[in-house]
């Protein structure tokens, strides 16, 4: 690796909280130990948690770009790998949980990206339709369905526009609820609570996974059955929820094979070998 100080250094740069990531760290510090680097001892690596604030990216990835740190991680957000790409063209980019790489620009194709980004290729559209399948499953009776979404987010068209299409494949109505603070997510389910829709699906989003306590606590708060993106909602929770396994670990080995190629279309995305489905339920409170 090669960067700025004594020590080759990586920005971790999340939308996300400490908490949030914790798993996440750990794998990408197991995946740098597995390559030969320890953070401290001859890499350092900077984490930098903004816990949904998209509007401070830009002055962030600035000064990544400005110093410069030897690569930038980016392992829960579009946003924030997106606007990594715009930053700088030379500096080794690492992205996680992203969909549509090739569609918005961010690598050639998946087996051969070219130019300075590469990570992992995840299937979180991919698995809309199966997700809003398990869901239905687990509520069979279910008309209509909440979805929550971040209109912040990068991709919440295009999710949104999966999430319509595959209800009208299985014949479910569905109400969309926006949410892009804390308190706009009690909002939402305040409208959720007046309106009684049958299911609630949650969009992928890095800041709904910061704040999953607090939306499957409201879940089970009104009793109402949820499907997410992320493992860790039901981990949190007791919800019904889908997540790809291993991309942590993957994203520290990326991170240093990345660097060291010096040849960088060679690098293909990192596919998770499997995808699986939790789900786990909740007596709802006061019942």
């Amino acid at each position: 690796m090669a960067g700025g100080g004594a020590m080759p250094v990586i920005g971790l740069v999340s939308l996300g909280s400490t908490d949030a990531l914790a798993n996440y760290v750990a794998a990408f510090r197991k995946g740098l130990g597995e390559t030969g680097y320890v953070d401290g001892q001859n890499v350092t690596v900077e984490y930098h948690y903004l816990e949904g604030q998209f509007d401070r990216l830009p002055a962030l990835m600035a000064d990544l770009v400005r110093r410069p740190v030897a690569v930038i991680a980016t392992p829960d957000a579009i946003t924030a790998s997106l606007e990594a790409k715009a930053a700088t063209a030379t500096i080794p980019i690492v992205f996680g949980v992203v969909d549509d790489r090739v569609k918005l620009g961010l690598v050639a194709s998946l087996a051969r990206p070219g130019g300075n980004a590469t990570g992992i290729n995840s299937f979180t559209t991919e698995t809309v339709a199966k997700r809003l399948a398990l869901l239905h499953q687990l509520v069979p009776n279910a008309v209509r369905v909440a979805v929550l979404r971040n209109p912040g987010n990068s991709l919440a068209e295009i999710n949104l526009r999966d999430v319509q299409e595959a209800a009208r494949v299985i014949g479910l109505q569905i109400h969309v609820l926006n949410a892009t603070t804390i308190d706009e997510i009690d909002t939402a389910f305040a409208t959720l609570a007046r309106e009684r829709p049958d299911a609630l699906f949650v969009s992928p989003d890095a800041f709904f996974t910061t704040r999953r306590v607090q939306i499957v606590t409201l879940a089970a708060r009104n009793g109402i059955a949820a499907a997410y993106s992320n493992r860790d909602h039901a981990i949190a929770g007791k919800s019904d929820g889908v997540a790809a396994h291993g991309a942590g670990a993957a994203g520290g080995d990326a991170a240093c094979r990345f660097s060291q190629l010096r040849n960088r279309s060679c690098l293909s995305l990192l596919t998770p070998r499997r995808v699986s489905h939790r789900a786990s339920f909740a007596t709802p409170a006061g019942s």
